[in-house]
């Protein structure tokens, strides 16, 4: 016996919905899973590795795809990749609760390794474990926000953990070298950006080992290579001044 498949269905497995109402009408796309907040993080930017097909559907799960007069009526067009990535980026993701729930504990957890790799007390220079920094994201009752980057958030809970704790982003250390002749004026512009000296020589070029804040790197490049010409250098010798053990509370 032939089982006999209407040429408008697709059948897809392992598969990721997600959904948009417009023009009284619903409209789905079908993703790989855990693709979804990767596009829309900005970490996956292939659009062949998040939808399954460049296709819509009305319905994903029973296979059946939308007319094209109802997709030109509702979006303006008939390119159906075009009409994906619309509803890729503003439709709703369909999850289950148990599968919200889990996506929104490993994204905790992500956030909480962040923080605690690029972070130190700044008493003892010594980092925190990621446990206690977990510990930390519950005690100010840290909410995941599932549309924004773990990167994003990791910044925004270092800024939140400083009202109760002390942590600040692990210093880079630096070695700058500097013609003579832009030295002076340039070590003035420089002075606000470091946090730290741990030694200068000047001879026939100024030479300077520094921790500083990684955020302030780019500025500190940019001045060194435009006051500079190009003639002067910066090098990085570590990413992370700390010390050795980790941190306990």
């Amino acid at each position: 016996m032939s089982i006999f498949t209407p040429t408008n269905q697709i059948r897809l497995t392992n598969v990721a919905v997600v959904r948009m109402k417009k023009g009284g009408k619903r409209f789905e796309i079908a993703c790989y899973k855990n693709k979804v907040m990767s596009w829309r993080s900005g970490a996956e930017k292939d659009l062949d590795e998040v939808l399954q097909t460049h296709s819509v559907f009305v319905n994903v799960s029973k296979g059946q795809m939308a007319k094209k007069d109802d997709l030109v009526k509702a979006f303006g067009t008939g390119d159906q990749t075009e009409i994906c990535k619309q509803i890729l980026s503003k439709g709703e993701l369909q999850v289950s609760d148990k599968e919200r729930q889990s996506q929104l504990e490993a994204m905790f957890r992500d956030i909480a390794t962040i923080v605690a790799e690029k972070c130190v007390n700044p008493n003892t220079k010594r980092p925190y474990t990621v446990s206690l920094i977990e510990r930390a994201m519950k005690d100010i009752h840290y909410s995941v926000k599932p549309n924004k980057s773990t990167k994003q958030q990791a910044l925004e809970v270092i800024r939140q953990l400083k009202e109760t704790m002390e942590i600040q982003r692990a210093h880079m250390r630096l070695r700058l070298e500097v013609p003579a002749k832009e030295a002076k004026r340039l070590r003035e512009k420089l002075k606000p950006l470091l946090q730290v000296v741990e030694s200068e020589e000047f001879d026939e070029e100024l030479e300077m080992v520094v921790l500083v804040d990684p955020g302030c790197f780019r500025e500190i490049d940019e001045l060194i290579r435009c006051e500079t010409k190009g003639r002067g250098s910066l090098e990085v010798l570590s990413l992370k001044d700390v010390e050795e053990g980790d941190e306990k509370l």
